[in-house]
């Protein structure tokens, strides 16, 4: 079966997840979504420093909204705010240096952030794709401890701040490869089988997706996404997927295409008429499980995730 998965996703990729499927996609787009400006409004934006993350954070600070920056790296992102701050002449861009693999920090960050600051839209953008089999200072394998733990106590200690201010929004960056993967609770920290990152991660992926449908029905105050950006050239492809980043070459999208249907989620008064929960493709709802693929889980397996995630964000607070 997951032979099938990888082979009906990686025919639908070339299809859609390329340059040329974004140049297809984009014919449709209403030009004026983002012909918007946002001062007074609030983004942060985790991972803001590179790739994806940069390319959202520095087409909103040109709209005028107010950038918090959330980055592990100082220097790097002492770099990617200077750079931010010149170009769009915003000077209202924030940086927090928070590892979002380590769940004592993030909570701290959050206390901290909510006596000073408001926030109508949080885009979780960072991610990793850790190749071999990594633990972090905590014990928890690396990729899911950034990927899915790290995001979902980001979120949840976030909700309360969101739903104080008007039209409040959470933007996932998950991934199309999460299309190949069911919903796995038996084995969060990949202990009881071959490592293999680029299955884990789609695994953490399709967590998010899941996710995203229970917060957006236990919070609808908020609106809820989650995206692909298709198959884009940035430094985490290059670094992760060194093999695949060769082979695919000048076929895939720019940084600014794969950042496109952030901002519209973010930045759009259209993307709230769509309900919130859904899986966007290019500015569009797109399945979550490809025909034939058997990846849909029972609400159990999806309740199962959440009391694991929700012990694990007490343990570690």
């Amino acid at each position: 079966m997951l032979l099938y998965r990888s082979a009906a996703w990686f025919a639908k990729g070339l299809r859609e997840y390329t340059k040329s499927g974004y140049e297809s996609a984009s014919k449709d787009f209403v030009p004026d979504d983002l012909e918007v400006q946002v001062p007074g409004r609030a983004f942060m934006v985790t991972g803001g420093n590179s790739g994806i993350g940069k390319a959202t954070a520095m087409e909103i600070a040109k709209r005028g909204g107010t950038v918090h920056l959330v980055c592990r790296d100082p220097s790097r992102a002492e770099g990617a705010r200077a750079e931010i701050i010149e170009k769009s002449g915003n000077q209202n861009i924030f940086l927090h240096i928070v590892d979002l693999s380590v769940p004592k920090s993030i909570w701290k960050f959050v206390e901290n952030f909510k006596q000073e600051h408001t926030l109508n839209v949080l885009i979780n953008n960072a991610g990793c794709m850790v190749n071999k089999r990594e633990l972090t200072e905590d014990g928890l394998e690396k990729n899911f401890a950034t990927n899915t733990l790290g995001m979902y106590i980001l979120t949840t200690a976030l909700i309360p701040v969101l739903e104080k201010e008007h039209d409040p929004r959470v933007i996932t960056v998950s991934s199309g490869g999460m299309l190949v993967q069911k919903l796995n609770t038996d084995d969060l920290q990949s202990e009881r089988t071959a490592f293999d990152g680029t299955m884990v991660y789609a695994q953490n992926k399709r967590q998010q997706v899941v996710l995203t449908e229970r917060w957006a029905r236990a919070h609808p105050a908020i609106h809820f996404s989650c995206m692909h950006p298709g198959w884009v050239d940035t430094p985490g492809v290059r670094l992760s997927m060194p093999g695949f980043h060769a082979r695919m070459g000048a076929r895939l999208r720019s940084e600014a295409q794969g950042a496109d249907t952030v901002l519209w989620l973010a930045l759009a008064p259209a993307a709230t008429a769509q309900p919130s929960g859904c899986f966007f493709q290019d500015r569009k709802p797109a399945p979550t499980h490809l025909p034939l693929a058997r990846t849909s889980s029972s609400p159990a397996e999806e309740e199962k995730l959440v009391e694991i995630l929700e012990e694990l964000a007490r343990r570690f607070k």
